[in-house]
């Protein structure tokens, strides 16, 4: 029963992932981060540092993509890389000094990010719907 459960969840995230839109997928990577943060705050104060340093590498994959995927014609992709690099930083200095406040440090930053993101969407949404 919770093999099944758990295969139904799965094919629903893959159904989820290959019909979004670009912008969808981005959303999703940034919820992805900090949902792979969380876990790596979480299992640091647990004093599971394996755990830890698993979900952070995950963020820090996740980190990595935005910033290979940044289109460097516009001005804003410099200021969206120079943030990623720094969350980046904060990642690599929480992991290996196994310091949660540089963790929360890249989680505030990401979670500005990923509020910023939605809200463009959403601004773009409207404006589709109203023909601008």
């Amino acid at each position: 029963m919770l093999n099944s459960q758990a295969a139904m969840a799965n094919a629903y995230k893959n159904q989820q992932i290959m019909t979004a839109s670009p912008e969808q997928l981005t959303l999703l990577l940034y919820n992805g981060a900090l949902r792979f943060l969380n876990e790596s705050i979480q299992a640091m104060e647990e004093g599971e540092l394996q755990k830890s340093h698993n979900a952070n590498m995950r963020v820090q994959a996740i980190i990595s993509e935005f910033v290979v995927t940044l289109d460097m014609n516009y001005e804003i992709s410099q200021n969206w890389a120079a943030l990623y690099e720094y969350i980046e930083h904060c990642l690599i200095e929480g992991n290996v000094k196994k310091d949660v406040q540089q963790l929360n440090n890249a989680k505030a930053i990401l979670e500005d990010m990923r509020n910023t993101w939605q809200e463009a969407m959403k601004l773009a949404q409207q404006a589709k719907v109203a023909g601008v």
